[in-house]
């Protein structure tokens, strides 16, 4: 469903881009819409550029943090302008429409656009699940961002009128056998970095890099929130094993 999908827009500088974002998400149907820090909101380009989606910049949540404008979301999709090396899950705009689409009949979901000169940070980029890079032209491959919310946000649309089949009613689920959400997820992974710690286990070892493949693991596996469970009780008891256990 639309209202489970969330735009985010990282540090914006240009308060126009604001009001273009909005103006594409409501063209697409899509109207929630979380700034973190931008640089200048609220603002009368904002709103000139957004034109009739007013409404959209007045509902915007505007939050300290890119880990605040993801907390809920059992998924977060976070756009690239070039493919990256890191071991992530990468779509192009199609499939990230197809991706969003699913998983919003059941979870919330955000969608992750960066600054408009940098983009995503690499440490942004570890609170994805999946990259998204928009395919263009190889002679000039640059959208502003504006155009590239509009793209995406289509996909999403276009999507959602492909699968319009009425869900088979399913029985009941245990919220503990829902997806984690990116909090959750963000909680299990500061638990590891301190039980690893704990246990001396980085020694020699580079803990960024671990952790960035533990990201990469808990990324394809998509675990629930009953195994998230699971996954920090154990480290808790390897903790607590540890403070029993005398040095030799």
């Amino acid at each position: 469903m639309l209202d489970n999908i969330r735009i985010v827009l990282v540090n914006t500088h240009h308060p126009g881009n604001i009001g273009s974002a909005a103006r594409a998400m409501k063209n697409m149907g899509i109207t929630r819409l979380y700034l973190v820090q931008p640089k200048n909101f609220p603002s009368f380009e904002a709103s000139q550029r957004a034109s009739s989606a007013s409404d959209v910049l007045k509902d915007a949540v505007v939050v300290d943090t890119l880990a605040d404008a993801l907390e809920g979301c059992s998924l977060v999709c976070g756009t690239t302008a070039r493919l990256r090396s890191v071991k992530w899950p990468q779509v192009d705009g199609r499939e990230c429409g197809e991706l969003i689409h699913t998983e919003s009949e059941q979870h919330e979901v955000a969608l992750v656009f960066g600054r408009e000169r940098s983009g995503l940070s690499n440490d942004e980029l570890e609170l994805c699940q999946t990259l998204v890079n928009i395919t263009t032209g190889e002679a000039y491959s640059s959208l502003n961002l504006g155009q590239a919310v509009q793209v995406l946000c289509y996909e999403i649309l276009m999507a959602s009128r492909k699968n319009t089949v009425e869900p088979v009613a399913q029985e009941p689920v245990d919220e503990k056998d829902t997806l984690a959400t990116n909090d959750q997820l963000e909680g299990m992974y500061n638990h590891y970095m301190d039980a690893l710690t704990d246990l001396n286990f980085f020694g020699k070892r580079n803990p960024e890099h671990i952790m960035r493949k533990l990201r990469c693991l808990y990324g394809r596996a998509r675990p629930t929130q009953r195994e998230v469970q699971i996954m920090r009780g154990i480290l808790s008891y390897a903790q607590g094993r540890r403070t029993q256990t005398p040095e030799k």
